[in-house]
């Protein structure tokens, strides 16, 4: 049995989505401490920044023909790719910033897509395998709320693991976290500590569930 965690939070320190990825996997993992993990913080240990070009500039070509930086970016590819093939089940823990998709995830998956496996009208080698997103915004995003609309990430996200990637995806979602740390959110104190407790049972949930699902 094995699980593949990305984490994208940025913080070193409490961060809400690691926190709630935390409960998936030691929900998922409580019928084997010894479980396989294979962790990508990306967040905090950010791949190349000029990897993507690198290896969408070496597509086609020979290997003999690709420049050293190219090879190393299509190995990195090959990796990340590989890691996800590897693994029986997938993690995802993932913060809006600045209303929009993590840098740091969105690099990954870029990189990622340039390996001929996951490439578009590639066959889709990750069809149906169980996968947990945990999605964490400090304000709230919803129907009726003042900023309904500005979060640009989390559809983004799922159209990839859901959409491209075929994942068997089920979703986590954290709102407020940012109530009590930013005054202007004073008010949605006791809501975000309900909204937290909510979001901390369906971690939990879904993790015994890409237990089951994945083989255990």
């Amino acid at each position: 049995m094995s699980l593949y965690r990305l984490d994208a939070s940025i913080r070193a320190e409490g961060s809400v989505s690691r926190a709630i990825a935390d409960l998936v996997e030691d929900s998922w993992r409580a019928g084997d401490p010894d479980a396989d993990i294979t962790r990508r913080h990306v967040g905090l240990e950010p791949l190349p920044s000029n990897a993507w070009a690198l290896a969408v500039s070496a597509s086609g070509m020979e290997p003999s023909a690709q420049s050293p930086e190219q090879r190393v970016a299509v190995t990195l590819a090959a990796t990340l790719v590989d890691e996800l093939l590897a693994a029986e089940a997938l993690l995802f823990a993932i913060p809006l910033y600045n209303f929009g998709v993590s840098q740091h995830f969105k690099a990954w998956v870029d990189i990622a897509l340039t390996d001929p496996r996951l490439a578009s009208g590639a066959a889709r080698p990750l069809n149906g395998k169980p996968a947990v997103l945990a999605v964490v915004r400090g304000g709230a995003y919803g129907p009726g709320t003042p900023r309904e609309g500005w979060d640009h990430a989390s559809g983004w996200i799922r159209r990839i693991l859901e959409d491209v990637w075929g994942l068997d995806l089920r979703v986590v979602e954290a709102e407020f976290t940012l109530a009590g740390v930013n005054p202007a959110l004073d008010q949605f104190i006791d809501l975000a500590a309900q909204m937290r407790r909510d979001a901390e049972r369906l971690a939990a949930d879904h993790g015994r569930h890409l237990s089951g699902v994945s083989g255990r």
